[in-house]
């Protein structure tokens, strides 16, 4: 009896499977009204109302805490203490920065761990290092400068940062801007210029200064703060460099180099024995930091959602009603002219903030 043999195998053919496209979250993709409509439908209504009061969120955020920090800084910085003969007044500008710089450190840090673990950070130290030398430099000086001008004039000059920044990119980044952005720079000029005016009064022999050592603390804190913008770019530009990465680094750097200098000029002691003396100014002063850092975290969430326009809105709003705050609770005086001059600066940063932003870099 013949054994049944299995009939031959079918010869090999190559196989073709068609797979519908995999859809990845890609960066095109928006994290904000997208996922917020999405999850609206299909798990009630709670987060759509957190989108809708995201902004609101935001904004409160930034203006509590650069209120509380404005009005902490001059009561720290201007603020006298003692009575009588003894009075004193707080002159240890490196410990303050200091301190912050060790706030700041923390809150990234703790921002990293909780909420950005998986980027990778390449960025050389160096480059933090040199970035660092710049930051520390323009807040040192900026709360140096708070001993001889008073708080409205500390905030104006601050919000002149378009002038290095854009100085800075036409020689050093070598990038073209268009004519509004060169418009509004000079609309922030002319209101400095006005703002820095001071006529002399009828039969008054005292020779105000215009130009004085506080105003060129500011002109250095300015600088070196367009320097900063540079190197921050350069590092998100070759690097990637997240901004909580950014904000940890530096602060590391930039308390290395104080703690070094107060350590250094003896600052750290004379210091210890100011607190000693008048042991409030150590809540002032952490609070001081908290409110700087979360003031940052505030600044971030508002570009990460919203974009860097509205966050440039948000911000000069905010040190307009400073200037204002200032003015009511520490009884500066501002004349006509300069309510002028204040007005035609935070015009041009505003026009600035909608117009100006676009920049295009040379071919080279």
């Amino acid at each position: 009896m013949r054994p049944p043999f299995a009939s031959p195998a079918a010869p090999l053919r190559d196989v073709c499977v068609e797979l519908p496209p995999l859809r990845l979250p890609g960066p095109e993709v928006a994290p904000g009204p997208v996922m917020g409509a999405a999850a609206g439908v299909s798990g009630g209504g709670s987060t759509f109302f957190s989108e809708r009061l995201r902004l609101p969120i935001c904004c409160l955020g930034v203006f509590v805490c650069y209120f509380w920090y404005g009005v902490l800084q001059e009561t720290i910085t201007r603020g006298k203490y003692g009575e009588g003969v003894k009075q004193e007044k707080f002159r240890y500008a490196l410990s303050l920065v200091f301190i912050q710089c060790v706030i700041n450190a923390i809150f990234a840090k703790l921002l990293i761990q909780f909420f950005d673990t998986v980027k990778v950070d390449r960025t050389q130290n160096w480059l933090y290092g040199a970035c660092s030398l710049s930051y520390l430099g323009a807040m040192v000086s900026s709360n140096s400068a708070l001993q001889f001008v008073n708080y409205p004039t500390q905030v104006l000059g601050k919000s002149c940062k378009p002038i290095p920044v854009m100085l800075l990119g036409v020689t050093v980044l070598r990038k073209k801007y268009p004519m509004s952005k060169y418009l509004c720079v000079l609309l922030i000029v002319t209101g400095v210029a006005l703002f820095m005016y001071k006529p002399k009064k009828g039969g008054d022999m005292v020779d105000e200064h215009l130009f004085g050592y506080g105003e060129l603390l500011l002109l250095l804190s300015l600088t070196l703060d367009g320097l900063t913008g540079v190197s921050q770019d350069h590092m998100r530009a070759h690097y990637q460099t997240g901004s909580n990465h950014m904000m940890l680094n530096v602060n590391l750097w930039s308390t290395l180099f104080l703690g070094a200098g107060i350590l250094f000029t003896g600052e750290l002691w004379e210091f210890l024995s100011f607190t000693e003396r008048y042991p409030s100014i150590m809540y002032n002063i952490l609070l001081f930091g908290l409110t700087s850092a979360l003031g940052q975290s505030f600044i971030f969430m508002t570009v990460v959602y919203f974009g860097p326009l509205t966050c440039s809105i948000v911000t000069t709003t905010r040190k307009f009603f400073t200037i204002l705050a200032s003015v009511i609770l520490f009884a500066n005086p501002i004349t006509n002219l300069q309510w002028v001059g204040t007005i035609l600066v935070f015009l041009g940063l505003g026009l600035d903030a909608k117009f100006g932003k676009t920049a295009k870099k040379t071919s080279h």
